[in-house]
């Protein structure tokens, strides 16, 4: 009997650590695209058409929302609609109903008191559940504007070393739940999923990359199989 996979989706009773688990290696993921395209150019932002400029190359981007560097305090660009427009926080305001709808408070709440790192979680969490290509900080004076971008010129790179490398350094550095943050990372990217009771299987084309785990489901080992580029 064929086992359907259960798809990767927000769920009654999720908590943010849930959410970024779930969502936060892809976007990583993306941010190396991005980062693969502009190099080490810095963006400047145009709030009153909503463009972010690299250079020669532009994006139409949409306001998430921004950080206050002297009060560490996040506010929503849903709460803002007087400084950005309607134009450019649509997609803040589709995560203002996503946390209606689940009833999670950290997108509800029009301000958070947060450190530099947590506004990256936020942006993190909302380039993949709102399938952006990536997102992007901007430093305005006393504020970071954080900015959400959907564009065919940030091409998608994969490869089972990326793919290793990305959900290690995202399980290293960022608080989540590993084994839900596996099993996402590798359903979003369109891969075959197995999993094992100490361990899990991403089937990448030829490759696997195997993630061990101990009782408390922390990751004990990340390997690759069957792939040459390693």
């Amino acid at each position: 009997m064929k086992v359907i996979e259960k798809p990767v989706e927000i769920e009654q009773g999720d908590s943010f650590k849930v959410l970024l688990s779930k969502y936060g290696a892809l976007a990583l993921d993306k941010q190396e695209n991005l980062s693969e395209l502009i190099g080490e150019t810095e963006g400047e932002l145009d709030i009153e058409k909503g463009l972010l400029t690299f250079g020669d190359i532009e994006f139409p981007v949409q306001i998430l929302g921004f950080y206050m560097q002297d009060s560490k305090q996040w506010s929503w660009a849903w709460d803002n609609e007087d400084i950005f427009g309607a134009d450019f926080i649509q997609s803040a305001k589709e995560i203002k109903a996503i946390g209606e709808e689940f009833d999670i408070e950290a997108f509800t709440t029009p301000m958070l008191n947060a450190d530099f790192n947590d506004c990256h979680t936020l942006a993190m969490t909302a380039t993949g559940i709102l399938k952006m290509d990536a997102y992007y900080g901007v430093s305005e004076d006393d504020l970071d504007i954080f900015v959400l971008i959907k564009s065919d010129l940030i091409e998608e790179v994969d490869s089972p070393r990326k793919f290793r490398d990305t959900f290690y350094t995202f399980q290293k550095n960022f608080n989540i739940y590993p084994k839900i943050a596996f099993e996402s990372y590798t359903k979003l990217k369109g891969y075959g999923f197995k999993p094992h009771d100490d361990f899990a299987l991403a089937k990448i084309g030829e490759a696997r990359v195997m993630a061990g785990y101990t009782e408390r489901g922390n990751v004990t080992r990340l390997l690759i199989f069957g792939d040459d580029d390693r």
